[in-house]
């Protein structure tokens, strides 16, 4: 049970981002949602029901239960959001999205297995790491080699539905709590080049991703064709100027721009907010990371302080990913922005990771961050 307070600005910026991704999700979803399903407010009772309200009691319960109990069970959780990524790829019990098999149906409700797998491999790795300590972080069979293991699992599941985008944020995630845990600089580097000829070699051997980084790097190329979705955000975020056309007013969402409730939320925010009150936004977010790494810092074991940090590091990446693709600095990979872009699992999962930090930060112990 807790023994002290929560951090009362940790929690208060949360609640922050989750009133303004409601207030963004029902301005930008309105002209889809008439269209798909005849009721303007479709996607907002969707997020509401199946993400707010589960993530609500996910994050009441994670607060209050003491974040060293994830320690305990932190194999089994990750082995079972592994047979959740399995279930995707069995036919009548998967569903498609697009391209890609990253869902599957219970109940007659869609789930996305690999939000859950980004929670619990971090938790995995932070446990897995503080019990190797110090020496075993240097060992490759008791630092590198599990953690090439266990993260080369999920990769590869993520990969055959295929997913890229939530593969990198995977990726990046795992990379947080390994360089948390203080992993050799020779190992780090030997992980970015492989890491790097990986993506290499996943997009030469799908003709839609080189057809995205060609995009990305020549937006101009084909702009009613694969560059069409690139350049309908670029038009919405410049039709935004400085003070923006008002909430409400995007003129983008009116099925111009593809995917206005998922990874183009950011376009419509900017188009109807303008750059002045985007820059708030954005800043909200930076307020939340710094928070996020400030409860990682006073963390009162290493457990708390890698598992605070990865949870940082994954929506952290997550958010740049998803800006950066919209203003032309990565190419568009389909993540969406947390606490903002329409997913019930997402969104629950999320404030699921919020209450273990909120927990942590109950506990906290006032010492510095650092790599050991």
């Amino acid at each position: 049970m807790q023994a002290r307070r929560p951090d009362y600005v940790f929690l208060g910026l949360t609640g922050a981002l989750l009133l303004l991704g409601f207030v963004l999700l029902t301005s930008a979803s309105g002209p889809v949602a008439i269209q798909k399903f005849g009721d303007a407010y479709w996607y907002v009772k969707h997020q509401a029901l199946f993400g707010l309200l589960p993530g609500a009691l996910l994050f009441y319960a994670a607060s209050r239960i003491d974040y060293r109990f994830w320690r305990t069970h932190a194999g089994w959780l990750f082995a079972g959001s592994l047979l959740l990524l399995v279930l995707v790829l069995i036919p009548g019990v998967s569903a498609r999205w697009g391209s890609s098999h990253s869902w599957i149906n219970i109940g007659g409700l869609s789930v996305q297995p690999v939000e859950f797998v980004k929670l619990t491999l971090i938790i995995f790795l932070a446990g897995w790491f503080e019990a190797a300590g110090d020496r075993g972080i240097a060992a490759p069979a008791a630092g590198l080699l599990p953690f090439l293991a266990a993260t080369g699992a999920a990769a590869l599941l993520i990969v055959l539905q295929p997913d890229l985008g939530s593969l990198l944020i995977v990726a990046a995630a795992a990379a947080t709590v390994y360089f948390a845990a203080g992993a050799p600089w020779l190992h780090l580097a030997a992980l970015g080049g492989a890491g790097g000829a990986a993506l290499w070699l996943l997009i030469k051997t799908a003709p839609y991703r080189t057809a995205r980084l060609m995009t990305f790097l020549h937006p101009e190329l084909d702009p009613q064709g694969i560059g069409y979705h690139i350049n309908q955000a670029f038009l919405a975020i410049g039709s935004g100027g400085w003070i923006g056309l008002g909430l409400g007013h995007s003129r983008q969402k009116y099925l111009y721009l593809p995917e206005a409730v998922g990874d183009s939320i950011f376009a419509v925010t900017a188009e109807e907010l303008g750059f002045v009150v985007t820059l708030a936004v954005l800043a909200l977010f930076t307020a939340f990371f710094w928070r996020v790494l400030k409860i990682a810092a006073e963390a009162p074991d290493d457990f708390g302080r890698l598992t605070a940090a990865g949870i940082a590091g994954w929506i952290f990446f997550q958010t740049l990913f998803n800006v950066g693709s919209m203003v032309g600095i990565m190419p568009i990979t389909g993540l969406p922005l947390p606490f903002v872009s329409y997913g019930g699992t997402a969104l629950m999962v999320l404030l699921g990771a919020a209450g273990i930090l909120a927990n942590i930060s109950s506990q906290a112990a006032v010492r510095p961050l650092r790599r050991r």
